[in-house]
């Protein structure tokens, strides 16, 4: 499939190679992956705002968010997961959309159920997953992130947690009026204003984020990722998941990890667990959610999704052998 950020990779690999003289080791490893997941999180975050900013100017927020507090139950949940499974974004390019929602007044549950639902599903990892799984797991793993993403939207939106985001994220239902456009000009130049706007709030953040997220990437080996896990025994899926949490991966990367433990013997569940908590949570995100969050909703949102994986992992593997056949 082709990369749309092809020349962005060019531009990191040119760039390790005059600093560095080498694009071999974990220096250069590092430093690449930096360079091309900072500059394609910042350019996709700018257009993806820009367009949503556009097609906002003509949707009322008051109206909308009326609708998704009046339907029934779950379903701007369902519908925030289904966006966040048809979007391009990794954990990390998520949040500045959850933000964009925070500020337009969506309801926090609904906005969790696209944070968690956006990096676990999308066209990358199911493409990937179907040449590597086949379509029977990778349609189960579709249909377990769509559950974790809608039920814990469901319950994180339940327990009153508005009280812990940072106060000007929070817009009061009279800050919600919208405004008259009279050309496209005029959507267009608010959708580029939006984009300014929140990418100026959360970019330190984002290279934050990313610069912990590379170490990672180049100094954790992952030999010893695998052979820890191995050894976990009954408790290699919670093991799975807590060494998945630290480490931060694109989406193309995440599947052949999972691969390649599912290979040497890791059992189905428990390698799905590890690329699940490595695609849907990370500590570059939390770095970047502290711009949204304050700690104690943070240690809460990233409880609870990890429960759900972990759940997940254990499903997987009870129905490992019914799964593969």
């Amino acid at each position: 499939m082709l990369d749309p950020f092809y020349p962005v990779q060019v531009l990191a690999d040119r760039t390790v190679l005059a600093l560095l003289g080498s694009e071999e080791g974990p220096a250069a490893a590092a430093l690449n992956f930096f360079i091309y997941d900072t500059v394609k999180i910042i350019l996709l975050l700018f257009v993806m705002i820009a367009a949503i900013g556009v097609l906002r100017t003509y949707l009322s927020r008051k109206r909308v968010k009326e609708w998704l507090m009046r339907g029934p139950p779950g379903q701007g949940n369902v519908f925030a997961a289904v966006f966040g499974a048809v979007s391009p974004f990794c954990s990390c390019s998520s949040v500045p959309i959850f933000i964009g929602f925070m500020e337009a007044g969506i309801p926090l549950g609904i906005a969790f159920s696209f944070l968690i639902t956006s990096p676990l599903i999308n066209e990358y990892i199911a493409i990937i997953m179907l040449s590597e799984f086949g379509w029977r797991i990778t349609a189960a793993y579709i249909a377990s992130g769509m559950t974790i993403g809608i039920v814990a939207g469901m319950a994180l939106g339940r327990m009153g947690l508005e009280v812990h985001l940072v106060e000007d994220l929070v817009s009061p239902d009279e800050d919600l009026e919208d405004e008259e456009y009279g050309s496209m000009r005029e959507r267009v130049d608010f959708g580029i204003e939006e984009a300014r706007d929140i990418v100026g709030k959360v970019w330190r953040w984002v290279v934050a984020g990313v610069a912990i997220g590379a170490f990672l990437h180049g100094y954790v080996p992952a030999d010893a990722i695998q052979d820890i896990i191995s050894r976990g025994g009954v408790l290699m899926v919670p093991i799975a998941t807590a060494l998945g949490v630290p480490l931060y991966a694109n989406c193309s990367a995440v599947v052949p990890i999972a691969v390649v433990l599912f290979q040497k013997g890791v059992p189905l569940g428990t390698a799905l667990a590890f690329m699940m908590a490595t695609a849907a949570l990370s500590v570059p995100e939390a770095v970047i959610l502290r711009r949204a969050m304050k700690l104690p909703l943070i240690l809460v949102f990233f409880g609870t999704v990890a429960i759900g994986i972990v759940i997940t992992g254990y499903m997987f593997n009870v129905l490992q052998v019914v799964i593969i056949g």
